[in-house]
Order: C-alpha cells, then structure tokens, then sequence
C-alpha cells in the first residue's frame, strides 16, 4: 500500500517516512513546549497523570498519559519526590481518664457528602530556633481543607479556634464524625464538651498509630515537599504565608486524579450542582 501510494506521488519510501518522522517530532515539539510550561507554572510539583490532566484542561490535547511520561523523561524532567519522615507523637492521655474515644472511622477514607467525615491533625515546621504549628480539618469526600489555623504554641486554643473557623463556613455538621490521633489538645474536655454541642461524632486513632489518620498526614507531607522543604524560608512570616498560599492552591488549583482530574472546591460546587 506505502509503495503504491509513493509511486502516485512521485516520492521515494524513505523520503515518506522522513516525512511522517519531521511531522511526529514537529508535533512532540508542541507538546513538550506545553509540559515545560506546565511543570513551570506547578513548580515541578506535578507527575505525568497531573501534567496529562492540565493538558487536557487547559489546551484540549488528547494525549496518552504514557505519552506524557515518555516526554518528561525526554526531557528530564519529573515530580518532586516527597522526603519520607518519622512520625513521632507524644501522648498526654490514657483511656482511663474518660477523654479517648473509639476509632469510627476504622481507616475509612472514603465519603459519600461533604461535611460526612472530616479527619484533623496537628503538624509543625522549625524555622531555625522558632516553631509554627499549623491545625487543619480535611474533609474526606471533597478532600478540601475547610478551615485551618497557625499558631506559635502548640495548645489547646490552636485547635479549638481551627474548628471555630469550620464551624463558621460550614452550617451543617449535624452527624460529622471527627477524626483525630489521641493528641493532648484532642483528649482535653474543652474539645470533648465543644464538639457534641455542634451535633459531632469524635473518633480517634488507635494509640501510636498513625496510619489510622493517614489522610490527614499525606496532606501534611504534600504541603511540606512542596510549599515548605524546596526553599530557603528565614523567618516564621514567610512560612505562614507560603502554608497559606499553599492551602488555598490545595484547594482552588492543584487537581486531584481521586476527584475526577478537579479541584477540591470544583468537586464541591460539582456535587451541590
């Protein structure tokens, strides 16, 4: 079939295969223009699933994700590789003092409704001799952070003014079961007597176990590899911001291959639509 339609043509086979070879790498040329782009505007925080995504959503490409795998590797590039870290969480709890509550959510990540399951931890970043603390509450069917707070102490209020906050934005969350590590500020009585007042359930890891809130801790180490760990941060001012503008990126941009390829926030007002 090539050999008849070369001889109608008047072009030798070889020269119909150089052809088709210049228009594949014209092609790719485009394409990894666009990956460059891509990767740039994310930071290099993005894979090939996340890159294939954006090129879908933002220039309509029709591309295999293994394309787009074979491209980034052509041209050297590849996600930011997170730093695996020991959990370390100090107790100040026991079960006999009536504040340890069982665990309902059993490693239960998934939701079918907003404001079903929220998971909430505590994590910290050192800026030399200073520390900051950052509380957050995950919502587990849009995987979007609905409220957070950051604080220089590690107390009882960083958590209580975190679930003020959600309380606030979120009107409904009659029934929502709350998920948390058996951390002091989540075994005190102000939590326990502040949480059933809204219509919430408390739910608690085993002791010592933090695969029992993984889902709270992958965003944890997300925010950390990509917003914290790459840079130079001097001072506790430039950290808070960078968490910041990190949650709300979280939130309104970076997308979520578990979530239809959209954003937490676009997933919401998806499932309200």
């Amino acid at each position: 079939m090539v050999t008849e339609i070369c001889k109608a043509l008047g072009v030798s086979r070889s020269g119909y295969y150089k052809y088709l070879s210049t228009r594949k790498q014209n092609k790719d040329k485009a394409l990894k223009e666009k990956i460059k782009m891509i990767y740039k505007q994310r930071k290099g925080i993005y894979g090939y699933r996340r890159i294939q995504a954006e090129l879908v959503r933002q220039y309509g490409c029709k591309v295999n994700h293994k394309k787009v795998l074979r491209l980034m590797r052509n041209l050297g590039i590849k996600a930011v590789i997170r730093r695996k870290r020991a959990h370390i969480t100090t107790f100040q709890a026991s079960v006999s003092d009536g504040r340890v509550a069982e665990n309902m959510l059993n490693r239960n990540f998934v939701a079918q409704k907003p404001n079903q399951k929220w998971v909430t931890d505590v994590t910290q970043y050192r800026i030399g001799d200073e520390r900051i603390y950052l509380s957050a509450i995950k919502d587990l069917c849009t995987r979007e952070i609905v409220a957070y707070h950051i604080s220089s102490r590690n107390d009882n209020a960083l958590v209580l003014q975190t679930f003020k906050k959600a309380f606030k934005t979120q009107k409904d969350v009659t029934g929502v079961i709350v998920h948390s590590d058996q951390g002091h500020q989540y075994t005190s009585h102000a939590y326990h007597d502040m949480l059933p007042t809204v219509g919430a359930k408390i739910s608690m890891s085993r002791r010592g176990n933090c695969l029992d809130n993984s889902s709270m801790e992958s965003f944890f180490s997300h925010l950390k590899t990509e917003a914290l760990y790459p840079y130079d941060i001097r001072d506790v001012q430039d950290a808070q911001r960078r968490i910041e503008e990190y949650i709300h990126f979280y939130n309104e941009e970076r997308l979520q291959l578990k979530l239809k390829k959209l954003t937490p926030s676009e997933f919401r007002r998806q499932l309200a639509a």
